[in-house]
Order: C-alpha cells, then structure tokens, then sequence
C-alpha cells in the first residue's frame, strides 16, 4: 500500500479551537475557489457536464425540478444520510462546499464566459476542458486537506476509500464518477467528451495532489 492511501479521510476535529477553525475554513474557502475555477473552466468548454451533475440532470428530468433545486436536495439528503450513519466526516466547511458553490462558478463563468465558449476554437475548448480538471483535482486536494468539510457528493468518494483499505482512493473515485455518469445516463442526463475525460481523470488527479498540498496546508492549518 502506498503512502497516499495510507491517509485516513476521517477526523476528529473537536479539540480545534475558534482560531484553528478560522484558518481552516480559509483554507477550505482557497480550495473551493480554485476548485469551482476548475469547474467553470471545464463547464465553459461546453464538451460535457461534470459526472454528478450528469447524475443531477438525470433526476432533475424524471421528477420535473431545475437542475438547481435537485442539486440542493440531494446534497441535504446526502448529508443528513452520512450524519446519521458516519463520524468524522460532516463538518461546518461541508455546508459551505454545498452552498457557496454556485455564486463562485457564476462569478468565474462572468469572468471567462465571453473568451472560452462553445464558438471558440476548438484547441480552445480542449485545452479549457483539460485545464478544468487539473485545476479542479487541486482545489478538491485542498479542500480535503483543510479537515474543515467537504461537499457531500465528493464525501461518498472519501467515505468508500476509508471504508476500504485496500483498494487506492483514486480508483475508488473513478468507480463513484462512472456510477454516477451511467446512472445519470439512464435518467436522461447529457454526456460528453469531457465528462467520459472527467471519469477517467479526476480521481487519480487528486490522488496526485493530496500529498503535495497537505505539506502547505498543514503549515497552516493544525
């Protein structure tokens, strides 16, 4: 077994004083928006969604809700569920990964919107894509590292890869995006190039940066 996976997701936190939090969710709030910059880039492409938003399209098309209400649903339902039936994994940053989400990609789509669309060139939009899910797989490693919360749709992927311990949280990943593309996939939800490239590359990108940005997160955050 490799160091990488030797990590435990799950931690208590309880002995964190009001300074500590402090620097944990800035930290967290740093991930997240280099994160949700990851995601817009790749949105922005326009050569596919995301895989839980694959996932979301699905439901929102068979139950006849936005987009936008079932992703707030789920993500309530997902983190009521793993209050209930986890430890260590819920905590304040998780409710700021499901709501401050949104308004940070609308900001960036603002920013880069009229540059990176689907009338640019196509090298553009390729390189937009790749971009996305670097950056993204950053960001998430930041997040992760702050033990301040994550988003409760990356926690599924956190939770299995704890729960078990042989097999690489990479790989675990990959296995919860095809999940939730094919499921999507049958409800009615859009799949693209980027998203089958989105399956393939994101858990093994954040398997590679969690171990370089756990050395600068910890020099700030205890």
């Amino acid at each position: 077994m490799n160091q990488e996976k030797k990590q435990t997701f799950a931690a208590d936190t309880s002995g964190r004083s009001a300074s500590d939090w402090a620097r944990a969710l800035l930290v967290l709030l740093i991930g997240l928006t280099i994160a949700h910059l990851g995601v817009t880039l790749f949105l922005l492409s326009e050569m596919g969604t995301d895989t839980f938003t694959v996932f979301i399209q699905g439901l929102a098309r068979t139950f006849g809700l936005t987009v936008g209400t079932m992703h707030v649903i789920i993500l309530v339902i997902l983190m009521i569920l793993m209050l209930i039936f986890t430890k260590g994994y819920i905590k304040p940053g998780s409710v700021v990964c499901a709501f401050c989400g949104g308004p940070i990609i609308d900001l960036f789509t603002w920013m880069f919107g009229s540059y990176i669309n689907a009338g640019s060139a196509m090298m553009i939009r390729i390189l937009s894509m790749l971009a996305g899910c670097i950056i993204l797989a950053l960001g998430m490693s930041v997040v992760i590292n702050s033990n301040a919360g994550t988003g409760p749709n990356d926690l599924v992927a956190i939770i299995l890869s704890d729960k078990l311990p042989s097999v690489e949280f990479r790989w675990v990943r990959v296995f919860c995006d095809i999940f939730f593309v094919a499921l999507g996939w049958v409800l009615g939800g859009t799949v693209g190039a980027g998203t089958l490239v989105a399956v393939f590359l994101t858990g093994p990108l954040v398997q590679f940066w969690l171990p370089k940005s756990k050395k600068v997160v910890q020099k700030v955050v205890r």
